[in-house]
């Protein structure tokens, strides 16, 4: 049932507001931490737990995908609440947790970009699907 994928994105967003508050406790900073962030990994981590299960069935798609519709409402609320000029005037612990945080999600970008391989561009594509017209069909076949 929907409500399922609807319970799931709230369990997510509770999980990311609570961990991110103790966060930013741990730091030093009186602002909730990544939370929007740790609440997004867990809805994909969850997500993919239930896939791999095969428990995800169409009702909890459905809420997920819900609320994937409004998702950048949601993070623009969900950040908005919290205290930035807070978090700021902490000192320069933001800084240093904002450009760790950026250079982490580019280490991992480039990470599963070569964990994946080589990808066909869609010119190569073109080529090879022209060249399987031209003989006959045979061409398509051949990487």
């Amino acid at each position: 049932m929907t409500i399922s994928g609807v319970a799931l994105l709230a369990v997510c967003t509770l999980l990311g507001a609570i961990l991110g508050d103790l966060l930013g406790m741990m730091l030093g900073i009186k602002a909730n931490v990544g939370g929007v962030g740790l609440a997004m990994i867990f809805l994909i981590a969850g997500r993919h737990w239930l896939i791999r299960r095969k428990l995800l069935n169409e009702g909890i798609k459905l809420g997920v995908g819900f609320w994937a519709a409004f998702y950048i409402p949601i993070v623009v609320a969900m950040a908005a609440n919290q205290n930035v000029v807070a978090a700021v005037e902490s000192g320069p612990m933001v800084a240093i947790a904002a450009i760790g945080t950026v250079l982490a999600c580019f280490a991992c970008v480039a990470l599963i970009s070569r964990m994946s391989g080589r990808v066909e561009t869609m010119d190569e594509i073109e080529a090879r699907e022209a060249k399987g017209a031209q003989t006959g069909g045979l061409g398509s076949v051949v990487r």
